[in-house]
């Protein structure tokens, strides 16, 4: 080979080293903590319809995608060092379901972003700046009190008209979850309803609000959902049923499990719009510039097996303005 074919032929070498080193450069893994309040799922994953969103926009599991799950056991009071360790793992976004793992992620981190799901009012709570300009690092899906409550209660008497006491509990040890008592509270003035308020803070609490309602039988319950309302949910249901006392809860999930009627947002939805937060995080958008957004839809849920269990007529308007009635 002469001298003009080697120089010509190094030369090519070097040019195409440093392509061939790029073309072999992995792909990013994106790596997102999961910080709840409840309990560890069975398969230790996100909920199915957030990763099947992602998947759904190319974030493989395994391949460019990993989760990393932290759960409180509704154990609030751990919920801190939860958040600390994820952040500690460098994880490149922290999904939060509740108020508390909210407010943990957030005291945790003011870098890393952080999609919140049913985080309670979250503008209300200072969770964010406001729902149009979160600010900070914090952005995902709120949940309106006000409006939901007096909702939620209206819709309740609506199917017992009778009722002029009705019990409400919710877990006294979650500031989000105490804003929505206090506007049920409120929307019970207008509705000319006296309030029997049942605070909770952990599974023994719930023995006593239920003895209580047990001495004094209300016309009513209104149940306020959080992690420890929810892990407590059969209880709090059974109790309902064996002294026919109507109940109103927040999502779909106490209706399947025997519950009289709820009215909330789809919980599916909620993690599909949050998957698509996560999209555009990674793909360049600042949390502070994304505004929070509230549930598309609200859907009332009725179990007329129930209602009849407990005496109840359901009005044939109101069948037909509920999403999903369970025969």
């Amino acid at each position: 080979m002469d001298r003009r074919k080697v120089i010509l032929t190094v030369g090519v070498s070097l040019l195409a080293a440093p392509f061939a080193g790029r073309a072999q450069k992995p792909a990013k893994v994106w790596r997102i903590g999961v910080l709840t309040n409840g309990g560890r799922p069975p398969d230790g994953g996100p909920p199915a319809a957030f990763r099947q969103t992602l998947a759904g926009l190319g974030y493989v599991e395994g391949q460019n995608v990993t989760y990393v799950g932290r759960w409180a056991e509704t154990k609030f009071e751990r919920l801190p060092g939860l958040a600390a360790e994820l952040v500690a793992l460098d994880v490149d976004l922290v999904l939060t379901v509740g108020a508390p793992a909210a407010d943990a992620a957030k005291g945790a981190t003011s870098t890393i972003p952080i999609v919140v799901v049913v985080p309670g009012d979250a503008d209300a709570t200072g969770l964010v700046a406001s729902l149009a300009r979160p600010g900070g690092n914090v952005t995902g899906i709120s949940d309106p009190a006000t409006e939901l409550s007096a909702k939620r209660l209206g819709l309740l008497k609506e199917v017992v008209p009778s009722a002029t006491r009705v019990a409400v509990m919710w877990n006294a040890n979650d500031r989000a979850m105490t804003l929505r008592y206090n506007e049920v509270e409120k929307a019970a003035r207008v509705l000319h309803v006296n309030v029997e308020p049942l605070g909770v803070r952990g599974a023994d609490d719930i023995d006593t609000a239920l003895s209580n309602m047990n001495r004094e039988h209300p016309d009513a319950l209104f149940l306020v959902a959080d992690s420890l309302t929810v892990a407590n949910r059969k209880r709090i249901i059974d109790f309902a049923a064996a002294h026919r006392i109507p109940a109103m809860y927040e999502f779909s999930l106490y209706v399947a499990d025997g519950g009289l009627m709820s009215y909330g947002p789809n919980m599916d939805d909620l993690f599909r719009q949050a998957a698509l937060y996560v999209d555009r995080i990674f793909k360049g958008a600042k949390p502070s510039e994304l505004p929070v957004e509230l549930p598309t839809k609200y859907e009332l849920v009725i179990d007329l097996k129930t209602a009849r269990a407990l005496g109840l007529t359901v009005s044939q308007p109101m069948l037909m303005r509920a999403d999903q009635v369970i025969q």
